[in-house]
């Protein structure tokens, strides 16, 4: 059975940040919403954060730290949705309030709620303005699909379920990636998000087939690597690369050409609104409420491009860096 906090003023909250890692530029502006939420609020805040990506046991050892110190909720973006879920529970049980953050939980009701970017329409944004960008070439098209981890289900395999969608291929299961027929597309690898992954994740599948001519990136920094794969090969400027993040590095690669579009997602929203949150359930004990005809708090996401396509929103590069972080 959950807990209900007593309600508490200001100067007595408490809260805890738990990111997957301490130096992706998405997690830092992440943290930065969330101290600049929390000292107008005069909550208290500590931070967490994995050593690499996947690093659970350092995120479950965070919790207990929190648990201990008295916290009134935490912001968890987890390293991995499953096996976290004991220790979100334990803290739900002693009554904290618990916000994934950006990364659902599986399942997502293990969680007090999830403020997060529409990951699948992020990728479906992405697959929608490929497929349109190519027009009739979309029917002949040879799809690099360069995701994140094996671990599914996950922000990952929404993003890359969302991108086959848009681009019009018939999914196989929607929790999982890699077991779509469709011939169009070359293969699955994996990157962990990192520009090294997205080289060496983009070579193998060239290696598989050469003519590759798109590429669907789970974000940002995979889609530079994959860009240097490819240009390491004079390929860089006939290949159709995607992504998701809207980071102000990868607003810029759109900028150079080095990305057609990206998916922007908003970091620091998340954060200061979990932050209130987290304020609310101290003071009243209410939890946040979903989004209206969804499971999580949508905190939005926009298609930035300088090459719009019709039947596709979205705006500029110029619109972009405004709102970019990193």
């Amino acid at each position: 059975m959950i807990a209900f906090a007593a309600p508490a003023a200001a100067a007595d909250v408490s809260a805890c940040l738990i990111t997957k890692t301490d130096t992706n530029p998405f997690f830092v502006k992440m943290r930065e919403g969330a101290e600049a939420k929390a000292k107008e609020l005069g909550i208290g805040l500590k931070s967490y954060a994995g050593k690499v990506d996947g690093d659970n046991e350092t995120q479950v050892a965070a919790i207990e730290t929190c648990i201990a110190d008295g916290a009134k909720g935490i912001l968890l973006t987890a390293s991995s949705t499953s096996a976290i879920v004991p220790s979100v529970q334990k803290a739900r049980e002693a009554g904290l309030l618990v916000i994934a953050l950006d990364t659902p939980l599986e399942p997502i009701e293990s969680a007090d709620m999830t403020f997060a970017t529409d990951n699948f329409l992020a990728g479906e944004l992405i697959g929608k303005w490929a497929a349109a960008s190519l027009g009739d070439k979309a029917a002949d098209a040879k799809i690099a699909m360069l995701d994140l981890d094996v671990s599914q289900p996950s922000v990952d395999v929404l993003r890359d379920q969302g991108f086959l969608q848009g681009f019009g291929i018939d999914l196989g299961d929607p929790n999982k990636w890699g077991d779509e027929t469709d011939p169009r597309i070359v293969g699955n690898d994996v990157t962990q998000g990192n520009e090294e992954g997205g080289r060496k994740a983009m070579e193998n599948l060239l290696a598989r087939d050469p003519e590759i001519n798109v590429v669907y990136t789970i974000n940002e920094p995979a889609a530079a690597g994959a860009y240097e794969a490819l240009k390491a090969i004079g390929r860089e400027k006939d290949v159709l690369i995607v992504s998701v993040d809207g980071g102000c590095p990868g607003v810029a690669n759109v900028a150079d050409g080095v990305i057609g579009a990206t998916s922007q997602q908003y970091p620091l929203l998340m954060a200061s609104k979990g932050i209130e949150a987290i304020a609310a359930w101290a003071k009243d004990g209410v939890k946040p409420q979903a989004s209206e005809g969804k499971s999580f708090f949508d905190t939005g996401v926009a298609l930035v491009t300088d090459k719009p396509v019709d039947g596709v929103e979205s705006i500029s590069v110029e619109d972009g860096r405004k709102l970019c972080w990193g």
